[in-house]
């Protein structure tokens, strides 16, 4: 009998603690479960890497990359820029380190960044190999211009600081596009840069002068080369613009309409004859960020106004 009662309790007591290991092992699986929630709640990577984003102190090497940082609601978060970073007018009125166009890396760690944001096209390989060493997180976005190319920087400047609201910048620019009225004999305009009389160099093909004239209506007057090349009295008569193009900057540079019309080899272009020089800002017309719809707009509205 008294083994009978033994046997019994002995089932017992192992039943108890079968339940007890049972109960253990499910608040230890609760317990991580809820750690676990936790940290994919609060400290999941994506989290972290957004909290990094909003808390950046950015450097940009590029003036569309500035404009779209802007444009995008993070123009607080700049502490360094080039010189080709003049919109808004408020990026230049802010005290933010220059970096400028022959930057230096000792010039933008003085700055103490945490994020660098450029264009693909970079020109100074040996500044991005110095960045890259620095530790410095560096981000190199690629600029097609093109009305696409430029929703496309827009797009991946947005991903880089952790913004989806991209909607209403290209809507601008497709708004823009659409007013963009068809000319029916297509000008000849030569997009010429200058600094002064002794540096005055015209836009041939891949520029985004050249994409920026076809947007708009007109037709690049020289196509015989890629990228910039120095202005000649003989290039300028045997390309016979009718329009001329410039910055504001670069006819200022030469003392305004007259300094433009005093260009050897102008007074023999249609251009120079008929005196149709435009000008436009800069940063406008070379961006290729969120104000390339109003850009070919502008010149389109101009080009118009040039051929009547």
């Amino acid at each position: 009998m008294k083994s009978k009662i033994y046997e019994y309790n002995n089932k017992k007591t192992k039943m108890t603690m079968s339940k007890k290991i049972n109960l253990i092992l499910a608040l230890a699986v609760a317990i991580t479960f809820t750690a676990c929630k936790k940290d994919a709640t609060t400290e999941s990577p994506e989290t972290t890497q957004q909290e990094v984003k909003s808390d950046a102190k950015i450097v940009s090497l590029n003036g569309a990359i500035s404009e779209t940082i802007a444009a995008l609601g993070h123009a607080d978060q700049l502490v360094g820029r080039d010189v080709t970073s003049t919109f808004p007018t408020d990026l230049t009125a802010k005290d933010l380190g220059h970096v400028g166009r022959g930057m230096t890396i000792e010039g933008i760690m003085s700055v103490n960044p945490t994020l660098i944001i450029g264009t693909a096209k970079e020109e100074n390989p040996d500044l991005m190999t110095k960045i890259k060493e620095s530790g410095i997180k560096l981000e190199l976005v690629n600029q097609e211009y093109s009305v696409e190319g430029a929703k496309n920087l827009i797009k991946k400047v947005a991903e880089i600081l952790g913004n989806a609201d991209v909607q209403k910048l290209n809507d601008k620019i497709d708004a823009d596009i659409a007013q963009v009225q068809p000319i029916e004999k297509k000008p000849k305009v030569l997009f010429i840069y200058a600094r002064g009389t002794h540096m005055l160099n015209v836009s041939g093909t891949g520029t985004p002068m050249d994409a920026l004239i076809k947007i708009a209506g007109g037709e690049n007057a020289v196509t015989g080369f890629s990228d910039f090349k120095t202005l000649t009295p003989e290039s300028l008569i045997q390309g016979n613009p009718d329009i001329i193009l410039m910055f504001d900057s670069g006819s200022q540079s030469l003392g305004g309409l007259e300094g433009v019309l005093k260009i050897p080899g102008m007074e023999q272009t249609n251009a120079g004859k008929n005196k149709k020089i435009i000008t436009m800002d800069g940063g406008l017309i070379s961006n290729f960020g969120p104000r390339t719809g109003e850009a070919a707009l502008e010149l389109n509205k101009k080009l118009i106004e040039a051929t009547k």
